[in-house]
């Protein structure tokens, strides 16, 4: 089978086209994704939910699920573009959420088909159209019944601080929360390895930070320091 790249099969139009290859694509994805473990900053953006609670919110682009992983509460954590191990209707007969179904392999070869026994399961437990990953396309926009537009503007607009982690600013709904924060004046830190769009709103502002350097290194400490200042 050909390697794909994602602009091919990360479209809805390629999901109508070839749904097989689609899901097989992704449920290669998802043995990668699974391969991964939390590191110390994962780790510690789980902590930092714990003791700021209701207070805290997470804002990810990850598909991987890894912060869930690391302990952070589904209740409190934005996944803007998907979580890889749930599934949604492919029909869109509604827009709850299911857990990929048992009886997947966690481990998947590259090019591996999809079999029927795979095809029959991989179904919205609604009304047993086929499923699609709980992801969001690129031809597709945000809304905030699966993927908390509203629910991401709205902290942006009350956040006391945001904190930015190792992203290249490169999708819309970040970087309106970027501007919409930076515009308010309200503290900003950036941490990342190499400059980026957010960068430039932190050094625009009176309150922002850029730190440079690895997640793994600077959020532990970071995280300490924010819950001292912010914890109740």
């Amino acid at each position: 089978s050909r390697n794909y790249q994602p602009q091919e099969m990360a479209t809805h139009a390629a999901f109508l086209r070839m749904p097989d290859e689609v899901w097989a694509w992704y449920l290669y994805r998802r043995g990668v994704c699974h391969s991964a473990e939390p590191n110390d900053a994962h780790r510690a953006v789980a902590e930092l939910e714990r003791k700021l609670g209701d207070r805290f919110v997470l804002i990810t682009q990850n598909v991987d699920g890894i912060h869930l992983r690391a302990g952070n509460t589904l209740q409190r954590t934005y996944q803007i573009h998907g979580n890889i191990d749930f599934i949604r209707c492919g029909a869109d007969c509604c827009v709850d959420l299911f857990p990929m179904p048992e009886g997947l392999d966690l481990q998947w070869d590259r090019g591996r088909p999809v079999t029927d026994h795979e095809r029959a399961i991989l179904r919205c437990p609604e009304c047993g159209q086929l499923a699609r990953p709980y992801v969001l396309w690129f031809d597709e926009c945000y809304d905030e019944e699966r993927f908390r537009f509203q629910s991401s503007i709205q902290a942006a607009g009350a956040a006391d601080l945001l904190v930015v982690v190792g992203t290249a600013g490169q999708t819309n709904l970040p970087l309106q929360v970027g501007e919409l924060v930076a515009r308010r004046g309200a503290p900003m830190v950036v941490v990342n390895p190499d400059p980026s769009p957010f960068t430039q709103f932190a050094e625009q502002s009176e309150r922002g930070l850029f730190l440079q350097g690895t997640a793994g290194e600077l959020i532990p400490p970071l995280g300490e320091r924010i819950a001292e200042r912010l914890g109740g």
